[in-house]
């Protein structure tokens, strides 16, 4: 028996608990928010709020420590000695960025973080037998299947570097990206946020599997599970969330009991009941091109090796990302026929808001910053009687503000697209070939700015 069969009760879905003494023997117990498997005879423990157990361990080194196997709710217990407490290093940073993904999300950053990460050497593993009673006769006993990586999935990355390779336009390959997440992967909620440099932000751009796309939402970098993954460019896997956010929220009315001040609570982003997450980034050539976020209401949906397996998928896909990117606009001088605009069949209103740079549509938010600037270019061209617009001359209309290096000008286009499409769908840039596209409308548009 060794301690790798027991990785499930690794995961947080269930809540462990710590059992110390002090030097004249007197007991002490309380939660753990992470057990944190390093190899077959070491852990790691969190040390957020223990200051008892602390300095039992001080006074006496052996603790022990009870954990649940979320599957089958069998209890096993560790017998250990304390070693060390790390507060730096790749241990200390894994765990504590856990720690903090969930504290942005519950309001508590700066109250529910890592101290230290407790290195403690494993004594003894002991399954504790005849802690359960036999289920019910009526009851079919379940017995799930393990969970590995197989050819299935192999097939999967062949199909996805496939897939990826054959995209001729950034917009098709986030769609491939993220269909190909559910169709071949399982992970039928996902969202993929880039990263915008001169900002600081991640910038939603597509998702599946949820009831709006979101395209434009922000994350600034460094908050919540999407941010940390973007600061610290390391997957982060979350499991247990539902028992992780119980915990947070217990220690958040203590600390309101004691009268300290909190942030407001913000939810979690995607689905409400979110069971695990997993987040990760998409670099090129040590280059941050964005994040890709799956969730499920599965609390064992992301295991370790999907964790290792799909940051090879990310890496790919980042190249391929940046690769199209980087590629030169078309160089002809083709136009487009113009075609008879359909008579309108309502007037939509679109407002100019210059001190913030923002775009509102019938009196509703629709657009701000760079892709506001464009589309506001666009519809007082059209207005003039234009259809057809190119890449090339937004690049070199100097008034945009767009960056001068990585100005990631089409996946602009493809958020203005997408949010057009979600809030104005009578209004639509429609590409016409690489590097131009026409404005189409159905509606009669009026223009005005404010300041």
């Amino acid at each position: 028996m060794k301690l790798s069969d027991f990785m499930h009760c690794f995961q947080g879905v269930t809540p462990a608990g710590i059992a110390t003494c002090d030097a004249d023997g007197t007991p002490n117990m309380a939660m753990l928010s992470q057990v944190y498997y390093l190899d077959e005879k070491h852990v790691a423990l969190s040390c957020q709020f223990f200051n008892k157990t602390r300095r039992n361990v001080d006074q006496n080194p052996f603790a022990s420590v009870r954990l649940w196997d979320p599957v089958t709710l069998q209890p096993c217990l560790l017998q250990l000695r304390f070693l060390r407490a790390e507060t730096s290093g790749p241990v200390f940073d894994e765990m504590s960025s856990r720690i903090d993904a969930i504290a942005r999300a519950t309001g508590m950053t700066g109250v529910f973080k890592l101290i230290s990460a407790d290195v403690y050497e494993v004594l003894s593993l002991t399954v504790l037998q005849g802690a359960l009673e036999p289920a019910p006769a009526t009851l079919l006993p379940w017995n799930p299947e393990p969970r590995q990586a197989g050819r299935e999935e192999l097939r999967g990355l062949q199909v996805l570097s496939d897939r990826l390779c054959r995209a001729r336009t950034l917009e098709a390959l986030y769609a491939e990206l993220l269909a190909s997440m559910a169709s071949l992967f399982g992970a039928s909620h996902a969202l993929l946020m880039l990263h915008e440099e001169d900002c600081g932000k991640l910038i939603a751009i597509d998702s599946r599997g949820y009831d709006r796309v979101g395209a434009g939402a922000e994350v600034k970098v460094g908050e919540g599970l999407v941010g940390t993954v973007a600061q610290t460019r390391r997957p982060l896997r979350l499991s247990g969330m539902a028992a992780m956010r119980r915990y947070t929220r217990a220690v958040r009315e203590s600390a309101q009991k004691r009268g300290m001040a909190l942030g407001a609570e913000i939810p979690l982003p995607g689905l409400s009941d979110a069971q695990s997450q997993l987040a990760l980034p998409l670099v090129a050539h040590d280059r941050l091109i964005g994040v890709l976020a799956l969730e499920s209401r599965d609390p064992l949906a992301f295991e370790e090796w999907h964790e290792a397996y799909l940051a090879l998928l990310a890496n790919q896909a980042a190249l391929a990302i940046a690769m199209l990117s980087d590629r030169e606009d078309e160089d002809d001088d083709a136009r487009v026929e113009p075609q008879p605009a359909p008579l309108p069949s309502r007037r939509r209103l679109f407002t100019w808001f210059a001190g913030d740079e923002s775009v509102f549509v019938d009196g509703e938010y629709l657009i701000r910053n760079v892709p506001a600037r464009i589309l506001w270019k666009l519809l007082r061209e059209h207005a003039q009687g234009r259809r057809e617009f190119s890449n090339r001359e937004l690049r070199m209309d100097e008034g945009l503000g767009l960056p001068p290096v990585k100005d990631n000008l089409e996946s602009r286009l493809i958020l203005l697209r997408k949010r057009l499409q979600e809030r104005c769908p009578d209004v639509r840039l429609v590409s016409v070939k690489r590097g131009r596209f026409v404005l189409e409308r159905d509606s009669e548009i009026a223009l005005e700015e404010k300041p």
